[in-house]
């Protein structure tokens, strides 16, 4: 029978506050024998409602395996994703309809913006909302919220290449937010943008966090900004560090 996407009851830490991301012993490994690659090891992570997450290495050390993994595209070979208190892989079985959980739970921003050339930056938004089942009114007036919120509604009946690099990921942004996700997970969102902007797009995810009460996880390579987090982790040969926590 396949996996149903079930309630998403929320798990809170001891301090009392709300999981939206949690992982334990996630590993994943290519190949076997002699052609074994291990891209992950026991990768712990935890993730609060409203926090922002940096996570650094260089390049081939497993970042983009992690996040795959949480974002529940590529599954691990060990080890548990749990998000907003649910279970959702148990090594690489899923525990739910991870297309539908996916499209309702967890939002995506990349390094190239990724928006549908064709569509204006409402319609951008807007169908993320109604491929998930909203109607076309409610779809609309949500993105233009969204749109407004994030600083771009001027923009909102302009084509994608009419946009600015910065005002892409804005709308990339709202996109991520269309579905009121517990998690946001964005790979290189600023390597194409100069140091002003990248700034910009940084403390853009340090305000979603907190305004949507989503776990926000960055991955990036930009040590300019590492004030916006609230975490940092680093991953070298697939093996997380240590978190360093911000002071008060």
């Amino acid at each position: 029978m396949t996996p149903q996407v079930a309630d998403n009851s929320s798990i809170a830490s001891p301090d009392g506050r709300e999981v939206a991301i949690q992982t334990t012993g996630l590993t994943k490994v290519y190949g076997s024998g002699n052609t074994e690659v291990v891209a992950m090891r026991d990768a712990d992570m935890v993730v609060h409602a409203g926090e922002v997450v940096a996570l650094l290495g260089p390049s081939g050390s497993g970042k983009s395996t992690f996040l795959t993994a949480v974002g529940l595209i590529n599954p691990p070979t060990a080890g548990q994703v749990t998000i907003g208190g649910q279970l959702v892989m148990d090594g690489p079985l899923p525990k739910v309809n991870l297309r539908a959980f996916r499209r309702k739970y967890v939002g995506f921003v990349f390094q190239k913006s990724n928006l549908i050339d064709f569509l204006n930056a409402r319609e951008n938004v807007q169908i993320a909302m109604e491929l998930n089942g909203m109607s076309s009114l409610a779809a609309r007036r949500r993105a233009m919220q969204l749109l407004d919120s994030l600083g771009v509604s001027d923009r909102s009946e302009h084509r994608i290449a009419m946009l600015s690099g910065g005002q892409q990921q804005r709308v990339a942004v709202a996109r991520a937010l269309a579905n009121n996700p517990k998690v946001i997970l964005a790979d290189e969102p600023t390597a194409a943008l100069d140091s002003h902007r990248g700034r910009q797009v940084m403390e853009l995810f340090q305000r979603v966090a907190r305004e949507f009460g989503a776990g926000v996880i960055v991955v990036t390579h930009d040590h300019r900004t590492l004030d916006v987090f609230d975490t940092i982790y680093e991953m070298e040969d697939g093996i997380m560090r240590e978190a360093t926590a911000k002071q008060p």
